[in-house]
């Protein structure tokens, strides 16, 4: 079996995609939907998005130096599609697609209430890297869901359908293979 040598690019594939809600200062709010992002530390819990600086929320995060990152289902893939593809600047995104914002606890970005988790960012570090910035967050709050949680109180984000995004299609995910650190577990 060979191997094809294609010209460098992203080949990181599936990436999570999030609904990112962002508003400004006159409170003016927003979603866009971002591909290019991920956990960057876990203590202090930090994230990154990268979004293109043409776009109608790019302005917003800068203004203010927040965002909320909502985590997207196979109910929201619709939704998910049309805030990528759809400018804030035409059409009230909220209202369009029957979102429900909701007042967050620290930023002042509205959380997404059917999202099954919501986490409020403030950003950090701007970097330019070319097509897209990369805004750098710590991570002030988070909300679940209480729909996906056990009567053991943990929260089970796979009963929510999560999506992510390859090449262009957005996926369901599938069955469960193992749980961290199956693979050296005791039998």
């Amino acid at each position: 079996m060979g191997k094809l040598s294609w010209k460098p690019g992203n080949m990181l594939y599936p990436l999570p995609v999030v609904l990112v809600s962002v508003a400004d200062r006159a409170g003016e709010k927003n979603i866009v939907t971002v591909a290019w992002a991920g956990t960057v530390c876990s203590d202090p819990p930090m994230v990154s998005i990268s979004v293109r600086p043409e776009r109608y929320s790019y302005h917003m995060i800068e203004e203010t130096g927040e965002f909320v990152i909502n985590l997207t289902t196979k109910d929201l893939a619709f939704a998910t599609d049309y805030c990528g593809v759809v400018s804030g600047r035409d059409v009230d995104k909220f209202a369009k697609m029957k979102l429900t914002p909701l007042k967050a606890d620290v930023v002042k970005a509205p959380l997404i209430a059917e999202s099954p988790v919501n986490i409020e960012c403030v950003v950090e570090e701007r970097k330019a890297l070319g097509t897209h910035d990369m805004f750098l967050a710590k991570v002030v709050a988070v909300h679940a869901d209480e729909a996906y949680m056990d009567d053991r109180n943990r929260f089970h984000f796979e009963r929510a359908n999560p999506i992510v995004y390859s090449h262009g299609s957005y996926m369901a995910l599938g069955e469960t293979l193992g749980s961290f650190g199956y693979s050296v577990r005791k039998k």
